[in-house]
């Protein structure tokens, strides 16, 4: 398979350009943004976003400072830095809150709300087809030859006869943009099915968030492609999801496995890499830049992308499946690998890892750092933790 060429502008994936600090600087207080249940032993979202919010203020040498209240978390008092649950949604709604850059935020400032979802992934079924404002046909004619075939239609008419044009070359993925963890997805091969899950859909739903049309992979490898920054410590990596049963028995997330480096992707790409590995790391890059370039406003200072790698009637195929440009399940190993690039300065590559497991007999490492172990109200028993494998000065 040959490898992706990314865009001319791509070779650069260099995060949003901050503000140049303040020669004495004020105390910089950490906050949670957009989840009310940090402190709520209930809830392993909750309790995994306050556990980053508080590595990333020792990481950093700033001040945790709980769950932000507008009332007491004010920045005439001094720097906020914001720990996001969620891509935030708005530039302008983002720089009242004092987020002016990436020095600001671990996550990702979006213009408009599908932005943040799957949806941006592919084009629209035709050019009358409806789609939202702020709605990119360039970037999507940009990134096309780094995703799979599909379309994003924003109407259940419009899904129909895109998807059943894609079905004469195989069977099609349905997906909710908004869907996390691989949930709100399913695989057609037939116009009756296709029909029939169409039919299950909400259309207002469709109509709001849009629905994602695309080619179904065989035997596929899902790498995860990231960069992430806080203040002068910055990391890249491209490394692989695994899977685990829940409480239940589904299949779901179960943890990521990084091989991380200093600097940005583009420095990535200077460290031996497998040849899929660097296809998937190329995809990406072109992604993130046609993202930043067609979405005037965006700030990322962490993107995470999802590229996979499998067979579409027996030929390999390769791409991106999606961004994040918030925190993820992989921050706990890109922070554990940033803390061993600041304790050593001639560590140049880390190996760092997440694993969630779901029951009550969960064997821990030693030498993990725990994020959450417990019963959560929603999955039950759970245990969630990172843990730093291994490091290199990059001569072994």
């Amino acid at each position: 398979m040959a490898t992706p060429t990314p865009d001319a502008a791509a070779t650069s994936v260099a995060m949003e350009a901050a503000p140049a600090p303040d020669p004495q600087p004020r105390d910089v207080r950490v906050v949670v943004y957009g989840r009310a249940d940090c402190d709520d032993p209930g809830s392993h979202q909750g309790a995994t976003l306050k556990g980053i919010a508080q590595r990333v203020a020792r990481l950093a040498g700033f001040t945790f400072a709980g769950s932000y209240d507008a009332a007491t978390h004010r920045p005439s008092d001094g720097r906020l830095y914001f720990v996001p649950a969620d891509t935030l949604i708005g530039v302008d709604s983002a720089r009242q809150l004092g987020i002016a850059g990436a020095d600001d935020l671990l996550g990702g400032v979006v213009p408009h709300a599908f932005i943040a979802t799957k949806a941006i992934s592919h084009g629209r079924v035709a050019p009358d087809a409806a789609v939202p404002a702020g709605w990119s046909d360039t970037f999507a004619a940009r990134i096309h030859a780094h995703v799979l075939p599909g379309f994003t239609a924003f109407s259940i008419d419009d899904a129909s006869r895109g998807a059943r044009a894609m079905l004469r070359d195989g069977k099609v993925r349905i997906k909710e943009p908004c869907g996390i963890g691989g949930l709100g997805q399913q695989v057609v091969a037939t116009e009756a099915e296709l029909d029939q899950a169409l039919q299950a859909l909400d259309a207002e739903r469709v109509k709001r968030e849009g629905l994602v049309l695309e080619r179904n992979l065989d035997d596929v490898i899902t790498f995860s492609v990231g960069q992430i920054q806080i203040g002068d410590l910055c990391a890249s990596y491209c490394g692989t999801q695994d899977l685990t049963p829940d409480n239940t028995g589904r299949k779901v997330y179960g943890g990521s496995t990084l091989r991380v480096v200093r600097g940005t992707l583009e420095d990535l790409l200077t460290h031996p890499l497998e040849v899929h590995q660097r296809d998937a790391v190329q995809a990406a890059m072109a992604y993130h830049a046609a993202a930043i370039e067609c979405f005037p406003g965006s700030v990322m200072s962490r993107c995470n992308y999802d590229v996979a790698f499998g067979t579409d009637n027996g030929r390999p195929r390769l791409g991106v499946l999606e961004q994040s440009w918030r925190v993820g399940g992989a921050t706990g190993a890109e922070l554990a690998a940033l803390a061993a690039f600041r304790d050593d300065p001639q560590c140049v590559r880390a190996t760092a890892c997440t694993r969630e497991i779901y029951g009550e007999d969960a064997t821990v490492p030693d030498d993990a750092d725990v994020y959450f172990q417990g019963e959560d109200r929603s999955v039950g028993a759970l245990t969630k933790y990172a843990r730093l494998e291994s490091t290199s000065d990059g001569h072994a």
